[in-house]
Order: structure tokens, then C-alpha cells, then sequence
């Protein structure tokens, strides 16, 4: 049980079908991937998609930082680990490419875990292996109004019972209104409809906009701002009908504090990256007792055992994006995505990959 090797891998591997998301233009998903390795043999990954650059810094930060404190110690105290981390990098600051880095590695270590003890963490945690339901993201501004609508039937003929479409950057309040309205009417009233801002407004804006959209019956209005203006998505929460959520930028249950305290936003989207599933796991806990739900920031095939084991997780969010890089992917089926009994969080990357997508700068 003891940490005998950490190693890092840097891939760079094409998208199937790259994000139009209108602010970014990704063409290939830059994978930093770690291993950590016990005296018994058994391996844990982990994995950061960092969408925007990184990686070298990332990968420094690991072997330079955090590397030291893990080597020679039981992958059994992870919590303990993770505060090893979380305290020894005080100085570099409590956010950013250290929490990243420690994710990376804390996702790895309780793989390992799992795989020790021959179980998925669903099932170390205490969950069912019950279908989660997962709603279709993807439905990006870059593929236009037209697009957009047409993105989200494909998934409602899939069985999704739920979308997610894009709002801001590209399109003025009056076009981001009609492609909403006009998304509601191609949908038809049974279908969840949530809409994705990605901290493309100010407050003002975003309660403009808002009011009209309220008659949109939208499951959510989500990151309208930045994710540091606490002030202003308590203001818009106030004053528009529509559920205004948020979580994804940012980083362990610390950032959250201020959302805990108001309850006024009742669905968090933490991202696995930026506090790994220890802090996934408490995140949930606190949201849990402030009346808040759990819905994760991408990484179904990741954030579905926290979904598993906790009972605040109504959603899991499906892109796609990485769907080609398993070797058994976890695909949605109906509306819903369904936990296996493979040991740890139950993932592999396809050899192949290392070897014929390797990162460069």
C-alpha cells in the first residue's frame, strides 16, 4: 500500500468533434496524465484536462511540489495525503495549478484505492449502482442558432431527457433571446432545457436577459458571471425566476463558502480538477446540509461514483469529448449512465494513444 513511483505522461490527442465554443477554439484534448504505483504493484490514474494550456507548468508543479510528499506513504490515508498537499503548498497559493496538480494526484491515489480492494469507489463510498441520469451538453454558440437546435434533437433522439445550450460571447441579448425561446419551441415542453453563460455578463445584464427568458421553463441559468462576483449572482438570483447555478471555476469548498452561507443557488457544479474527489466528496457534504444539489462540471465517467454514493446529485453532464480515449468507455444510454463494477474508478486509456499522441508545445 505504500507509494513507490509517481509518473506523469503529456498527450495531446485530436478531438472527434471539436467544441465550437465560440471564445476557445480547441483542436486537440491536451491530456496530463499520473500514475502513482505501490510497492504491490498496483497503479492508479488520475488525469487533468486543462483546456487552455499548462501542462509543462503542471507537470513541474507535480514532480517539483508535490511528488516529494507522496513517495513512501499508504495510499490508504487519502484525506490525510491530500491535506499533506493542500498545506505544504500554502505559500503558492490555495487555487490554480497546485490545487490542479494535487487533483491529478488525489483522483490516482484513491484509484489505487479501489483497485487495492477490489472495488469500484462507488461501492467503497457506500453507493448503488443504479442508472444516474445525465443531460446532453454540447450544444455550443459556435454551431450558430440553427446548429444549436439541431445538436439538441440529435440528443433527444438519443433518449436524452435533458440539453445544455450555450448563451453570450457571440451573440447580442436579443439573438441570445430568440435562440432560446426558439430552442424551447423546437423541444417541446418535456424536454429540460439549461443554458450556459460561461461568465459572459455582468449582473445587470445577466437580470435583463434573464426576465426574459424566465417564461422558458429553463431548468438553469448557469456561470452568468464571473465566478469570484459573488455579490452579483446572489443579485440576479434575487431577481429573476429562472434557477441561477454555478461551481465549475471554482476550486475546493473553501470558494464555495459564500454559496453555502445564502442558499440562494441551489445546484453547485464542482469540476473534479481543481480538488479531486476528496474535495468532490466534501463539497457534496456541505452542499448536502446547506439544501444544495450536486451536479459536477464534465468528467461523467469520473464524477459518476461521487453521483453514486451521495444523495444530492440529480445531474452528470455528458460532452462526448473523450469518449474515444478508453478502452471501455462508460457511454449514456436513454438518458442515464450506469456505474460498473470494474475496481477504482473503472477507467484505462487505450495504449495506443501514448505512444501515437505524444504533447508538444
Amino acid at each position: 500500500m505504500i507509494i513507490s513511483d509517481i509518473r506523469t505522461h503529456l498527450l495531446s490527442v485530436p478531438y472527434t468533434d471539436p467544441p465550437k465554443i465560440g471564445f476557445l477554439d480547441p483542436t486537440s484534448i491536451d491530456l496530463l496524465i499520473v500514475e502513482v504505483e505501490t510497492k504491490s504493484g498496483v497503479i492508479g490514474t488520475g488525469y487533468l484536462h486543462p483546456m487552455i494550456g499548462g501542462m509543462r507548468t503542471l507537470d513541474i508543479c507535480i514532480h517539483e511540489m508535490l511528488k516529494p510528499l507522496l513517495m513512501g506513504e499508504d495510499i490508504q490515508q487519502v484525506e490525510i495525503l491530500w491535506k499533506k498537499m493542500w498545506d505544504a503548498t500554502f505559500i503558492q497559493g490555495r487555487m490554480g495549478i497546485t490545487v490542479m496538480g494535487i487533483s491529478a494526484l488525489d483522483m490516482a491515489i484513491w484509484d489505487a484505492v479501489g483497485r487495492q480492494n477490489n472495488l469500484p469507489l462507488w461501492q467503497l463510498w457506500g453507493g448503488s449502482p443504479a442508472p444516474l441520469p445525465i443531460y446532453g451538453s454540447g450544444c455550443y454558440r459556435g454551431l450558430g442558432h440553427d446548429g444549436m437546435i439541431e445538436k439538441a434533437q440529435r440528443f433527444v433522439a438519443q433518449g436524452f431527457k435533458a440539453i445544455k445550450m450555450q448563451a453570450a460571447h457571440l451573440f447580442t441579448n436579443d439573438e441570445d433571446v430568440k435562440n432560446i425561446h426558439d430552442m424551447r419551441a423546437a423541444l417541446g415542453d418535456e424536454i429540460e432545457i439549461m443554458v450556459d453563460v460561461n461568465q459572459g455578463w455582468e449582473a445587470e445584464e445577466a437580470i435583463s436577459v434573464g426576465r426574459r427568458i424566465d417564461e422558458c421553463n429553463l431548468s438553469w441559468l448557469e456561470e452568468p458571471v464571473m465566478a469570484d462576483d459573488f455579490e452579483g449572482y446572489h443579485k440576479i438570483a434575487n431577481e429573476i425566476t429562472t434557477p441561477v447555478v454555478g461551481g465549475e471555476n471554482h476550486f475546493t469548498h473553501h470558494d464555495l463558502k459564500p454559496f453555502f452561507a445564502s442558499k440562494k443557488i441551489p445546484i453547485l457544479q464542482p469540476d473534479i480538477m481543481r480538488g479531486g474527489y476528496t474535495e468532490l466528496k466534501v463539497i457534496a457534504k456541505h452542499a448536502h446540509q446547506a439544501g444544495i444539489s450536486i451536479a459536477p462540471h464534465l468528467f461523467p465517467e469520473f464524477s459518476l461514483h461521487l453521483n453514486a454514493s451521495i444523495p444530492n446529485g440529480p445531474w452528470l453532464e455528458y460532452m462526448g469529448w473523450h469518449d474515444h480515449l478508453w478502452v471501455e468507455p462508460i457511454l449514456p444510454k436513454n438518458g442515464t449512465i450506469t456505474p460498473t463494477n470494474r475496481p477504482g474508478h473503472g477507467m484505462a486509456f487505450r495504449p495506443e494513444l501514448f505512444k501515437d499522441h505524444p504533447y508538444s508545445d
